[in-house]
């Protein structure tokens, strides 16, 4: 299992298709159908799909970079208000470009809280696999530019760089399916996952 303090922010990030929904979905019994974030205990899971869900149907008149805007926005301000509140937060991100991380962490420093990276590695193929399998395919042009940032950020994190996060994790796809559990307790307020591929411990 993972463990991370109290009223941290978690960026769960991955390629599009990695299996970040999936991961949710096991450990905190979301069914994939919810519009609003899910309280379990003192976390709050947010996942980019409950805002998609919100304004399904509801934009259809606008462009699709309208649409996309919004429902970042709309997952932005729900992380926020989590936040806010002084829950811990797992949420769901599948975009990893600089200034986005530099946001979280703006925003984490904000609500006087740390803001930690939980990196979903897979292969590119396995990715596009998942896509497939979801029923929706980024772009080509999309996905490579998700890749070269995300394979940008894991070097970074492998190397014991994990900025602009106070910490990183890496686990692969093998890994993420054994994960039982991710805790924000007091037991190892002090442990912050860093860079570095190492596997969940229970």
């Amino acid at each position: 299992m993972l463990r991370y303090p109290p009223g941290s922010l978690v960026i769960l990030t991955g390629l599009p298709g990695a299996g970040k929904t999936t991961l949710l979905q096991r450990l905190y019994g979301l069914h994939g159908a919810e519009s609003l974030p899910v309280t379990v205990g003192t976390v709050v899971v947010i996942d980019s799909v409950q805002s998609r869900q919100h304004w399904y149907g509801r934009l259809d008149w606008a462009p699709n970079p309208l649409r996309r805007a919004v429902v970042f926005a709309t997952h932005l301000s729900r992380i926020r208000q989590a936040l806010t509140r002084g829950h811990s937060v797992i949420a769901h991100n599948r975009g990893c470009a600089p200034y986005v991380l530099r946001g979280f962490a703006w925003l984490a420093r904000r609500h006087s809280t740390t803001f930690h990276l939980l990196l979903l590695d897979a292969p590119a193929e396995a990715a596009l696999a998942g896509q497939r399998a979801r029923g929706r395919v980024v772009a080509a042009k999309t996905f490579a530019r998700h890749q070269r940032r995300w394979d940008s950020l894991v070097t970074r994190v492998k190397t014991g760089d994990p900025a602009p996060a106070a910490g990183a994790q890496i686990v692969d796809r093998a890994e993420a399916a054994l994960l039982e559990a991710i805790l924000f307790d007091e037991a190892r307020t002090g442990a912050r996952p860093t860079g570095g591929n190492r596997h969940p411990s229970g």
